[in-house]
């Protein structure tokens, strides 16, 4: 074992036993005062990324990917925590200075409904699922929530559908503006995982977005995902720009870290630096590798491919 890796495990030991002692004490520069750097970029890993290292308590988790120069988080799962979860989870990433990232605000909903039919049972769904959103995102200090808008109606022709979905993305605006909140839509690829979607192009989405005309509607621009369906990723991200209010990433094939597979990641995220983002890249993705060793080539992973903040400059 060398110098990089005993410091990893030992460091990786102390936080563990921390979460078992229910110790949550550490302050801010405790946290991420072992960490060289922190990120340039604010990646999000998410919870189970790291748990052979840090251990199953979430706490812990946290602390060790702040520990590691973690900037956010992102947590898909958070609408079904308790709300004691929730707001543990908020208080140690206020302590760790780390930012909270998406939500899902149809967990539970979004594969059952489609926004581009006419089934107004569904679409009230929709709508209930969003302001019980709202207290949740206040809660863990997100103002990001991700929206999938489910599946294709094959009974109505497209414009229908989209008409459809315009209509109920800007009700759901009504619900969601007066509390500073984002619906970050999320397309979805049909060729790989998941078929039968409404929302599956970059282009499209930013068609919606145009239409819905809102700052409480934007893109979730996952790379993993575009990646599949149309390629063409730097282009496609500048296309749409003004209307991506988040990114996601992970490789193809596989889908996992930056690296594994055929996207030059370095490029498309010095590309997103230079344009001037600060915003939110989440790791929706898993880990190539398993176990402790796993997730130390993850981390390396995504040192190699940390953009170069003497690039950035405003687009």
């Amino acid at each position: 074992m060398d110098r990089r890796q005993f410091l990893s495990s030992a460091s990786a030991s102390a936080l563990g036993a921390a979460g078992m002692l229910g110790l949550s004490s550490f302050s801010k520069a405790d946290a991420i005062e072992e960490s060289s750097n922190r990120f340039t970029m604010n990646f999000a890993p998410h919870f189970g990324m790291f748990r052979n290292s840090a251990g199953r308590d979430l706490l812990s988790q946290l602390r060790f990917a702040a520990e590691h120069g973690f900037t956010a988080w992102e947590d898909n799962g958070m609408k079904s925590r308790s709300v004691e979860e929730q707001k543990q989870i908020a208080r140690e990433m206020e302590k760790l200075d780390m930012k909270m990232g998406v939500i899902s605000a149809l967990r539970g909903t979004w594969s059952g409904v489609t926004f581009a039919g006419t089934d107004k049972a569904a679409h009230d769904a929709v709508l209930n699922a969003m302001k019980e959103s709202i207290e949740v995102a206040k809660r863990v200090n997100t103002k990001y929530l991700t929206v999938v808008p489910g599946l294709a109606d094959p009974k109505l022709p497209e414009g229908y559908q989209t008409a459809n979905c315009i209509e109920l993305l800007k009700r759901c605006c009504d619900i969601l503006e007066p509390h500073g909140l984002m619906m970050v839509l999320e397309p979805l690829n049909h060729k790989t995982n998941h078929p039968g979607t409404f929302l599956v192009g970059s282009p499209q989405a930013y068609q919606i977005c145009r239409a819905v005309d809102h700052p409480s509607c934007k893109i979730l621009f996952d790379i993993y995902h575009q990646q599949i369906t149309e390629g063409n990723l730097i282009v496609n991200i500048d296309s749409c720009w003004e209307e991506i209010g988040y990114f996601q990433c992970g490789d193809n094939p596989g889908r996992k870290e930056p690296g594994t597979g055929e996207i030059h990641y370095k490029n498309v995220f010095q590309h997103i630096q230079n344009k001037g983002f600060t915003g939110i890249m989440g790791m929706e993705h898993g880990n190539a590798q398993k176990g402790i060793e796993g997730e130390e080539a993850l981390i390396q992973a995504y040192r190699e491919h940390d953009p170069s903040p003497a690039a950035q400059q405003t687009s």
